[in-house]
């Protein structure tokens, strides 16, 4: 230690915020805010204002904190280690204030000295910088009447069309110039009431977490606690979840417990020793992300995450998380070779740990958040994925589809005249719709990394790409489970996402792109007025296959079903570029119907085949069924139709 830091010395009043029962609960891996004890609290002492600072670091000999306070002395704010042993570092210092600059200086039990961000820090300097920043996460809400019934906007019985978007390219004050961002505010004055245009019920934010680095589209975490301060302060966030709350939208936070990066100020080997990662990098490190897993079988690592996820949904009223990558997480095989993986005590593949973690967490945001919904990012057959833990899954509330998603983009990009050949590659997905609470998502994983971006994935000339993207909108808002579609792919973005710009709102000036939009916004009205789209959207009986069989027309039809049967809906599906004049279709039963959209409207800038009027069946055997109805099928086109009064019965 110099000389002149023992002349400044100024030793940290011993106070704690913990409770004997916090350390217990910290230990056990099922502490739920942890928020509320560690990190820097502005508090007020014996009197004197300041700042209490609590770090976990078990394998450390020193730990001190420094900043704008002390012009970063490594020595003079040495925080003391508690009596526990429970490896929390701690101590209150005088005239530390909101907006106050720190980090920790660590030694660690080898000598190695480290300087650290906090790991529960609410607000970061703005990168390249890395400092820590007291502050406080007061607000004056005024969500009320949203959080008392959002319940019913988030209850699986209702319907979910997600909208998922960057932040910081969806729209840009200057296009060309990365560096430069719309505020919270800014955004959320152009995002919200776009949003609330288009129909979506929620918004998935990909990671507003605080990261380093850009090009890991927020992934990459090293401040799990703080809204990014890219786009400005943890309040200005807050206000923005509240403007999307007053307009009757749900909120999603993309949520990474998965991995984290191994920047120095980091998590990764945080006090010296591995402390939040394996240290066995057979599991501890991530070869496709370059990046460090957390140690699920350590339990201040699991409080620390737990925590975390509560964190959002309590002091910023977050109606549910999107976990990433949870397949990675619960399969010690992933991505990894034969040889450079361990099965586990029980000689399989699964991460034991990692999967007791999920079960616990899902278990205790249910328990102190039922009105909102946990979403996994799982590409694997795994068990009960969305089902409920005490039958043996892992309590998510939904799951990604990811199945569906790729069997129909290798569908569609086929030429349609091949399309009679792989007809299965869509039916196939009806056979396990129903095992889990799927969402079907078009995500932004979907148009980077040279994949193209969806109207480019689409066969044929221009008019039929558009028609194609339709008609796959179509499908997709009638399959059953609920929806998510990435920024851009709602009018046609004709360029792979790139992080570093903002989306081609230019190409709104063309009628095919405003035309796909209107049919966006069409279809996400139909899907949140028809119940028989959402009211029991993870039930078999609410589908019924009415035509599979059509393979050389490429047809194919199915209702929707609710409990009343006058809300009805009957999908017709041409996946060809020929018009059909008068196709049959056999129906169960006498009854009429009335088109409530049609993907190929003029004013979706299609070519205008469409059913007019009131259509009754007629009483004949077709296909096996002893009623048949009679329609027109639009070219590369969806036809939705909704069930009306019965007809009088007539002869074919």
């Amino acid at each position: 230690m110099p000389e002149e830091s023992y002349r400044t010395l100024k030793p940290v009043e011993p106070f704690s915020l913990f409770s004997a029962k916090d350390i217990t609960l910290f230990q056990a891996g099922t502490h739920p805010r942890l928020y509320e004890k560690f990190g820097s609290h502005p508090i007020t002492y014996e009197g004197a204002e300041g700042t209490y600072f609590a770090v976990w670091a078990p394998g450390a000999a020193f730990v001190s904190v420094m900043g704008d306070f002390n012009e970063w002395d490594h020595y003079s704010h040495t925080l003391l280690p508690r009596w526990d042993n429970s490896g929390i570092w701690e101590g209150f210092v005088k005239e530390v204030t909101k907006g106050t600059r720190y980090k920790y200086f660590i030694r660690s039990n080898n000598g190695e000295e480290l300087q650290k961000g906090d790991p529960y820090a609410w607000h970061w300097e703005q990168r390249p910088q890395t400092a820590s920043i007291t502050w406080d996460l007061e607000y004056d809400w005024s969500d009320k009447q949203w959080m008392q019934q959002r319940n019913e906007h988030n209850d699986l019985h209702s319907p979910f069309s997600v909208y998922e978007v960057h932040l910081g390219s969806w729209r840009r004050p200057d296009p060309s110039n990365h560096e430069i961002f719309y505020s919270y505010t800014e955004i959320t004055a152009k995002l919200v009431p776009y949003v609330k245009e288009m129909g979506f019920t929620h918004v998935e934010l990909m990671p507003i977490m605080e990261h380093p680095f850009d090009g890991s589209w927020g992934y990459q975490l090293t401040g799990y606690y703080a809204p990014t301060s890219r786009y400005g302060t943890p309040q200005e966030f807050m206000s923005m979840v509240e403007a999307f709350h007053q307009e009757g939208i749900g909120v999603i936070l993309d949520w990474v417990p998965s991995h984290f990066p191994y920047d120095a100020h980091g998590l990764y080997r945080f006090d010296g020793s591995h402390a939040y990662e394996y240290a066995d990098m057979r599991k501890g490190y991530h070869p496709d992300w370059n990046s460090y897993i957390f140690n699920y079988a350590r339990n201040e690592v699991r409080s620390f995450l737990l925590s975390n996820a509560i964190y959002w949904l309590d002091k910023y009223h977050i109606d549910g998380l999107r976990v990433d990558a949870v397949a990675s997480m619960i399969h010690l095989n992933y991505s990894r070779k034969q040889g450079a993986w361990e099965p586990n005590e029980k000689g399989g593949a699964e991460n034991l740990e990692a999967i007791s973690f999920l079960k616990n967490l899902n278990e205790t945001i249910y328990t102190l958040f039922p009105d909102v919904q946990t979403i996994a990012e799982e590409s694997t057959s795994f068990y009960g994925v969305s089902r409920p833990t005490f039958l043996g899954g892992l309590g998510f509330g939904m799951k990604w589809m990811m199945g569906w998603m790729n069997d129909t983009l290798d569908y569609f990009k086929k030429d349609p005249l091949h399309r009679k050949w792989h007809q299965d590659q869509l039916t196939f997905s009806i056979a396990y719709a129903f095992s889990e609470n799927f969402m079907l998502p078009l995500s932004h994983d979907e148009v980077v990394h040279g994949k193209s971006p969806l109207i480019y994935k689409m066969p044929g000339d221009d008019w039929q790409k558009f028609a194609n993207l339709r008609l796959l909108y179509g499908y997709m808002f009638t399959h059953p489970g609920t929806k998510l579609l990435f920024m851009g792919d709602e009018f046609g973005q004709t360029q792979e996402w790139n992080y570093k710009t903002e989306l081609g709102w230019h190409l709104l000036h063309h009628p095919t792109h405003q035309g796909l939009q209107e049919y966006v916004k069409a279809l996400n009205k139909l899907y949140t007025t028809a119940p028989a789209l959402y009211k029991r959207q993870f039930e078999p009986e609410t589908f019924e296959w009415m035509n599979v069989t059509d393979y050389d027309n490429s047809v194919l039809a199915y209702f929707r079903t609710n409990e009343h049967a006058s809300e009805t809906l009957l999908v017709v599906l041409n996946m060809t570029p020929i018009a059909r004049e008068d196709y049959h279709i056999g129906l169960p039963e006498q009854s009429s119907w009335e088109e409530v959209l049609n993907s190929d409207d003029a004013r979706f800038h299609g070519s205008g085949v469409v059913n007019t009027g009131t259509l009754h069946t007629t009483a004949a055997i077709w296909n096996g069924k002893p009623h048949l109805l009679r329609l027109r099928l639009p070219p590369l086109g969806a036809t939705i139709l909704k069930r009306t009064i019965p007809a009088p019965s007539k002869k074919a």
